[in-house]
């Protein structure tokens, strides 16, 4: 007979147990949230895009010596404050945010199947904003010429970074958007906010579900399996609260609700598959563990010293994982630490803030 065990809770390690892992610790000493199923090497290639927290990823990576790939450089004319006003820099292209996986799905499709986006604009005093990207030019677009040849770029740009990258990080932020009623065509903002005028005939307000979010994600995955085999792919959740919602629910039960259908979606579709990861951003910054005291006090900005520990965190799990990345990292004298910390200091854009105004 083999040997039984009185219950398989014995012997797990210490992660498992709350009050070893978390209750018996400072809140920034709780460590091994993370296992990775790929390592991220320097020399690896790294797109990122999705919401505004995004923007930490890119911002650790270059401070750190990694390969984080801008495929649609700032014009060189440009100052860097220039570069980022016009919205360069911002992401490894210039979409702007991309907050569903539904609006992902759609820019995957106009890059690599062949799917024409809508000949649809928005007009303000006279200049022209793309509903894809409303935000990406400052004052809009001098004509619908000069908005589809932008557009020709950014798309070409997205071709080039997934057929060239070799991790893709994803921050997913929001279930609700707006559509065009009749083509389905996600808005990248509710039409007469920062641009365009709201007609509730064309327009409507969707609250996403987890079936629905599940749903273009793994369509958004078969295209980049199509388009770059080798490429892996790393979801978070970003940790910032709903702006504003138009749910009808009061903004921090909308946020609840949408921040935990995304964490779901992202927690099932990696345990799918393996070239799928999620990375706990979301709980590192949200958790009750962590006392709010990564928020800043308008209870929604996550202040610089919480991105750096979330980012700390994801190099300390990745060369725990992978031994060898540390000590390439000691032999390469990376920049470690303290330059992570101030380039986080920086603002992050973010297109949804723009709805503060109407509140």
């Amino acid at each position: 007979m083999s040997e039984q065990h009185p219950n398989p809770y014995i012997g797990l390690p210490e992660t498992a147990f709350w009050k070893r892992a978390v209750a018996a610790r400072n809140p920034l000493e709780i460590s091994h949230l993370w296992q990775p199923k790929f390592p991220v090497p320097r020399k690896h290639k790294v797109i990122t895009a999705g919401s505004c927290f995004a923007q930490h990823f890119s911002r650790a990576l270059v401070a750190r010596g990694y390969g984080w790939l801008d495929a649609e450089p700032a014009p060189a004319l440009l100052s860097d404050e220039q570069a980022r006003d016009f919205n360069y820099g911002i992401f490894s292209f210039r979409t702007g945010n991309i907050y569903t996986a539904r609006m992902l799905r759609q820019w995957l499709s106009y890059a690599f199947e062949g799917d024409e986006p809508p000949l649809e604009h928005w007009e303000k005093e006279g200049r022209f904003y793309d509903p894809l990207r409303p935000g990406i030019e400052p004052e809009g677009f001098a004509d619908l010429a000069e908005l589809q040849a932008s557009r020709a770029a950014v798309l070409a740009a997205i071709r080039n970074a997934f057929m060239g990258a070799d991790v893709f990080v994803f921050t997913m932020g929001l279930t609700e958007c707006w559509r065009h009623r009749t083509s389905e065509f996600e808005y990248a903002m509710c039409p007469g906010t920062l641009a365009g005028r709201f007609d509730p005939e064309q327009h409507e307000f969707v609250n996403q579900s987890f079936v629905g979010i599940r749903r273009d994600m793994l369509a958004a995955l078969k295209i980049l399996r199509q388009a770059n085999p080798k490429l892996k792919v790393l979801l978070t959740v970003s940790p910032v609260p709903l702006t504003a919602t138009a749910s009808g629910e009061h903004v921090l039960t909308a946020t609840s609700h949408s921040k935990s259908v995304l964490r779901a979606v992202a927690g099932e579709v990696a345990a799918e598959f393996k070239h799928v990861d999620y990375f706990p951003s979301y709980e590192i910054i949200t958790h009750p563990a962590y006392r709010g005291m990564f928020y800043a006090p308008n209870q929604r900005s996550v202040v610089p010293q919480g991105v750096n520990h979330v980012m700390e965190s994801f190099f300390a799990c990745q060369n725990e994982a992978f031994p060898w990345l540390a000590r390439k990292s000691k032999r390469g004298g990376a920049k470690q630490g303290g330059g992570t910390a101030a380039a986080n200091a920086r603002a992050v854009k973010c297109d949804e803030e723009f709805l503060d105004a109407f509140g």
